[in-house]
């Protein structure tokens, strides 16, 4: 009998531009970029320099305090250019890449003829250990820790999100493959959040726990089934890896080659045709995206519409993501247009409420931050036991003691993501939660 998981409070934001149940291949791009700053917490430090050549799954840097954690070249090629920014941080690595790839070869193996000890060898060594984060403080896991349990969400319920039984339809055995892998790490239970409400191929798995989620986003978030079946406490430690990510692990124990190929959603009001496709993690879709969409006035962001990053000017995929987002960028203005009554077809949470209707909404912010007013606006869409608000201000001035009695050890940016949709102060509620979970790893390590 699979668990479930049921909640009422939150939002489905009914976006147009639903990605089509088809996929195609993006062409190979000319260059791929890697961004240390993706790698929340990472302190990188080079191993190439320009004018290297590399070849898929060879290190480009690793972290500065753990040197075994390393990050590596999702394609061969020639390590073009290292972009800098303040105090010579490391922003992008650029490589052109070669016309077809050659591997780092890995010697791997069925991931149940391996000890714990090897596994984690070789994804640490392939790069892919990058791919599994921890709670608290969501950040990429110590591969040291002992984790309490892994959580993956297979229920994608955030705006135009991915469907992955769609997506991951041809790659089910690499997987399951996966799954053996990640098992082989925590003496903990492996948990997959599935879509409740819909059949799934994920329905009949033998290596986790399937955990069935009904409700509003953000009900496939892996804190709302964290928060049910496997609180933490202080000292815990939980994994999460994404599906997609699953998928690439275990292609990488079948085949001894490091390939971040992944099959994305672009969506989005402003693509002429959403639909999937393949493509590296990296790729710059510059060229791929000119034919793509219906006109040049867009926001276009790597990730969903409520936690994405905007890429409208170097159009990269990055590393973590599995969606392409392009919406309207509304660059208007209208008289008096902060006065409701006066805003035309303005979209929220107010006038649209739990509506099933299609919806195009623009990138206005309708507004600057404004007084962080006590309301019960925000606990209307926080599906989770804690008090947002009071957590918030916790956050704002630093107090540890309150942040953790608040449960901020219990949630990510991600988990705030509807509350900055629908806050009336404007106030980054995501930006505050990251801030505050920094300074919790730094007073309790």
């Amino acid at each position: 009998m699979h668990k479930q998981v049921k909640i009422s409070k939150g939002l489905d934001i009914n976006l147009k531009g639903r990605p089509a149940l088809k996929i195609a291949k993006i062409p190979r791009s000319n260059q791929y970029v890697v961004k240390p700053t993706e790698f929340y917490g990472i302190n990188p430090r080079l191993s190439v320099k320009i004018g290297d050549h590399v070849d898929a799954g060879d290190p480009l840097f690793y972290h500065k305090y753990m040197d075994k954690i390393k990050f590596t070249s999702p394609v061969s090629g020639i390590v073009e250019d290292i972009v800098r920014g303040e105090r010579r941080k490391i922003l992008k690595i650029i490589i052109r890449a070669d016309a077809s790839d050659t591997f780092k070869s890995f010697k791997t193996d069925k991931p149940e003829n391996l000890s714990k000890d090897q596994t984690l060898d070789l994804l640490l060594e392939s790069g892919l250990f990058a791919t599994i984060k921890q709670r608290p403080y969501d950040l990429i896991a110590h591969p040291d820790d002992q984790p309490k349990a892994i959580f993956i969400s297979a229920y994608d319920s955030a705006p135009l999100g991915v469907d992955y039984t769609f997506a991951l339809k041809n790659n089910m055995k690499a997987f399951e493959n996966g799954l053996k892998a990640l098992k082989k790490l925590t003496e903990g239970k492996v948990y997959l959040i599935i879509n409740g409400e819909t059949a799934s191929n994920f329905d009949k798995l033998n290596e986790v726990e399937i955990i069935k989620a009904f409700g509003p986003h953000p009900v496939g978030n892996v804190s709302v089934s964290i928060e049910k079946f496997e609180p933490i406490s202080k000292g815990d430690r939980i994994w999460t890896v994404n599906p997609a990510d699953i998928a690439m692990i275990g292609s990488f124990f079948e085949t001894g080659q490091y390939n971040p190929v992944r099959t994305i959603a672009l969506a989005g009001s402003k693509v002429k045709e959403p639909m999937y496709y393949t493509v590296k993690a990296g790729a710059d879709l510059t060229d791929f995206l000119k034919d793509k969409l219906v006109d040049d006035n867009v926001r276009i962001i790597s990730g969903n519409v409520l936690t994405g990053a905007n890429i409208t000017q170097d159009k990269i995929l990055n590393f973590y993501d599995n969606e392409i987002t392009v919406i309207p960028l509304g660059k208007k203005s209208r008289f008096l247009g902060w006065m409701p009554f006066l805003a035309e077809n303005r979209k929220s949470f107010y006038n649209f409420g739990f509506s099933k209707k299609l919806l195009d909404i623009d990138a206005n912010m309708y507004g600057e931050e404004r007084a962080f007013v006590m309301n019960e606006e925000l606990e209307s869409v926080m599906p989770l036991d804690i008090y947002p608000v009071h957590l918030l201000k916790a956050a704002l001035v630093g107090d540890v003691e309150k942040m953790e009695q608040l449960g901020i050890l219990e949630v990510a940016p991600e988990d705030f993501a509807l509350l900055d949709y629908i806050s009336s102060s404007k106030i980054d509620t995501q930006e505050l939660i990251r801030k505050g979970l920094d300074i919790m790893q730094v007073e309790m390590g």
